[in-house]
């Protein structure tokens, strides 16, 4: 069997975590409209309280919660965090934090070559 998939000799992820056996899942409500933007791409990000601890590399399932009915809808879409901006800079209060987000999960630092992984 022939594959048509071609690969750069070498390959540079979106990011890199340093220890992927210390992030941890997230299990996250997200109304419907912010949902909507974030599995369009238009929304690579989220604002959140940060009593999670949020680290790169977390994986993030967010699942669409109706804040009207208080009922979730079913649809969930996964992500992971690409970067953390913490609070008390740039107008971010403190415990609070921007969540970058990546559609792709990361790969451990020192990794360049993905076609095994």
């Amino acid at each position: 069997m022939t594959s048509n998939l071609t690969f750069a000799d070498q390959f540079v992820p979106q990011f890199h975590i340093t220890n992927p056996s210390q992030h941890q899942n997230h299990e996250l409500k997200i109304w419907p409209s912010c949902f909507a933007a974030v599995k369009a791409g238009n929304k690579p990000f989220d604002v959140r309280e940060n009593d999670r601890g949020f680290q790169i590399g977390d994986e993030l399932l967010l699942r669409e919660f109706e804040p009207e009915t208080g009922q979730y809808t079913g649809h969930t879409i996964t992500r992971w965090v690409s970067y953390v901006l913490e609070g008390g800079a740039f107008g971010v209060q403190d415990n609070w934090c921007v969540l970058g987000f990546s559609d792709v999960p990361p790969i451990p630092t020192g990794m360049t070559d993905i076609r095994l992984w």
